[in-house]
């Protein structure tokens, strides 16, 4: 059921969820909006890489999304409607604070060389296989915050989630081949640090994850009891994509595109839907006109 795929098959359920909501069905509204949550949420995951920062923009989404559906025309998809919204929204964001902390690859090169490296052992690598997965998740999740707002979300609807640029082009409202140049250039950026830098590309590389594992869990940088990307109920954006997504890859080196698909999906809640205590409001009922 990924909306960003071309073979995505929940358009006529949508439209139908879509107008039993306007009816006065709250139970459709609140499916509709389930239906994307875990996308929206995903999405503004790696656009600020909070998970608390993620949740506030996902409810702010949401909020509109239900505010405004009574100007959905039916004349396009609804989730290019949806995903219109949630691109805006999260390109437009200024309440975010997370993002200062990377301004740029120069400014992530430096920061990972200031980290001292501690060399461990091949056992000590294995003891410590769950926070070196979670100090190269969070490295790659934070490569995508050197890159622009919008270079980013076309990263993530493109490579991510295998979006091609039919579905990528409607979304972020500019032509396919426009659509194709700027996840290229996304790409390259990301790649060309990734080629010189990372050790998950080259083992040559300085900076490798397991030597700077124990300088960050020690000084606190990352919580080995409170791991944030490295969880067993997570899933992979890999999981999410279809094969065909592949489309773009012919002139880059897969094992790149790899490493950044196998970074973590969200797909369960703690609340059914973060629009939920929204539905049950009085106030909001009214609003919405819910039964």
């Amino acid at each position: 059921m990924n909306p960003f795929s071309r073979t995505y098959i929940g358009d006529e359920t949508d439209e139908q969820l879509i107008k039993n909501a306007l009816a006065g069905d709250s139970d459709s509204l609140d499916k509709l909006l389930r239906t994307h949550q875990p996308f929206i949420y995903n999405v503004a995951w790696k656009m600020v890489q909070d998970p608390d920062d993620a949740a506030d923009l996902t409810q702010e989404v949401l909020i509109k999304v239900a505010t405004r559906l009574a100007k959905f025309n039916f004349k396009s998809a609804f989730r290019t409607w949806l995903y219109r919204i949630v691109v805006n929204h999260f390109l437009n964001d200024k309440k975010r604070a997370c993002e200062k902390k990377v301004t740029g690859f120069d400014d992530m090169a430096i920061a990972l060389d200031m980290i001292p490296n501690h060399e461990m052992t091949i056992e000590e690598q294995h003891t410590s296989k769950e926070v070196i997965r979670e100090m190269n998740l969070s490295c790659v999740s934070g490569m995508l915050l050197c890159l622009t707002r919008e270079q980013r979300i076309v990263f993530i609807i493109g490579e991510l989630l295998g979006g091609d640029h039919n579905i990528g082009s409607e979304i972020m409202q500019i032509s396919k081949a426009n659509f194709r140049m700027k996840l290229q250039k996304a790409r390259k950026d990301l790649y060309n640090f990734m080629k010189n830098k990372c050790g998950l590309v080259n083992k040559n590389n300085p900076c490798r994850c397991h030597k700077k594992v124990k300088v960050v869990f020690d000084q606190g940088i990352l919580d080995a009891k409170k791991l944030l990307f490295n969880r067993k109920e997570y899933s992979t954006f890999q999981d999410y994509i279809s094969e065909d997504a592949d489309f773009l890859l012919h002139d880059f080196d897969k094992k790149y595109t790899e490493i950044h698909r196998h970074n973590t999906f969200k797909k369960d809640f703690d609340k059914k839907s973060f629009i939920t205590e929204v539905i049950e409001d009085s106030n909001w009922q009214s609003k919405l006109n819910l039964s």
